[in-house]
This record gives structure tokens, sequence and C-alpha cells, in this order.
């Protein structure tokens, strides 16, 4: 398997989902809506969340629209690319998922600081596993509203993705490490990058949705 034309399709699927997810909307709209930096407000994170916060409804559409469907677009092509060299279309997916969401955590446009990388990878997911994708929104989406704390949904919504991945795939009496493995990656990340709201949630001091902001 780990031919020369595989490493060949990783490196042709991996750097340019990189570039892609390096370009983090948070920051892009910060600096077009309000010649502004993100990373300077708030949480200090270069994500939907904050820009909501920050500047209000229709940027942080905006940030949320083009975080996600970059993840979209990397898996694709990764398929594509994984396909065309005669190899699995499901490793370039995932592979083309874990990049692009390396650029959004650690963007080469923006100094290696990005955000989270939560919209980025349910775009991501969407189009590997269509099925747990939707699952997981149809838990989450109430969940925001009923908790008020998004990043604790956005921890149970990573959570659920290796989970569902492993169920689905037993259910089907398929093997399910390599899937499952993949799916356990892009949690832990995740779950990595909220380590600093993990505190917060410990010791009651986690933001919550619709909250006033701390002058």
């Amino acid at each position: 398997m780990f031919t020369s034309e595989f490493f060949l399709s990783l490196l042709i699927t991996a750097v340019p989902a990189y570039l892609l997810g390096s370009v983090n909307f948070a920051l892009v709209v910060s600096k077009l809506y309000a010649n502004d930096d993100i990373r300077r407000h708030g949480s200090g994170n270069a994500g939907m969340t904050n820009i909501l916060r920050t500047y209000g409804k229709l940027p942080a559409f905006y940030t949320a629209l083009g975080d996600f469907f970059k993840g979209v677009a990397a898996v694709f092509f990764g398929r594509y690319i994984f396909n065309l060299f005669g190899f699995t279309a499901f490793d370039g997916a995932y592979i083309g998922g874990i990049f692009v969401l390396l650029g959004h955590l650690f963007p080469v446009y923006f100094k290696f600081k990005g955000g989270k990388g939560v919209l980025t990878s349910f775009g991501a997911l969407l189009v590997i596993n269509p099925i747990a994708f939707c699952i997981i929104a149809a838990i989450c989406i109430p969940l925001v509203f009923i908790i008020k704390i998004v990043s604790l949904v956005s921890i149970i919504g990573a959570f659920l993705f290796p989970v569902l991945t492993y169920a689905m795939l037993a259910l089907k009496g398929r093997p399910a490490i390599i899937d499952t493995g993949f799916a356990a990656l892009f949690c832990l990340i995740i779950v990595f990058m909220h380590r600093q709201n993990i505190k917060r949630l410990l010791n009651g001091t986690e933001h919550k949705f619709g909250q006033p902001k701390n002058k």
C-alpha cells in the first residue's frame, strides 16, 4: 500500500488541504468587516462564536459558511485525488479532513494561530459520514439552546463522532479500526483545542450562549 504513488497522492491531498484550512474565515471576516483581528477580542479565539459575540450575526454567518465549506471541499478533493491514483477514496477523505483541520488550527497565513476547528471538522464530517453528521447535528443543535455552552456542545459532538463511526460499521459487520481511529483523531484534536474551555467548565466560569459580553 505504501508505495511512491500512495505518498504522492498523500502529498497532493495534504498540502492543498492544509493551505485551504489556513484561510481562517474568522480572521478574514474581522479584517474585511472591521479592519481588525478577532484574536484581540473576547476569548481570543479565531472562530465563529467569538465573531458572533464581537461583531454580530451577519459576520458570524459568513464565518460559519466559510469555515464549514472549506472542510467539505478538502474532503471531496482528497477523495478525488486518492481515487485518481487508484487508492481507497475514504483514505483520501480522512487525509483531506485532517489536514484542512490542521490548517485551520495552525494557519500559515496568520502566524500559526487559528481557531478550534469545530465548524471545519463538521464540514468534513458531512462528506465523510453524512448519517453521523445528521445524528450529531440533531443532538447538538438543540443542546446549544438548552445548555447554552457552545464549547461543551462542541466537545460532546466531537466524542460522538468516533462512537457513531464504530457503532455504524460494527452494525454492518465491517472492519472499524481505521475509520474509528481517524474519527478518534478528529475528536482528540478538538478536545485538545478546547483545553482552556474545559478548565473554565470545571470551575464554572465558561461563557454561555446569549450571555452579555464582559466589558
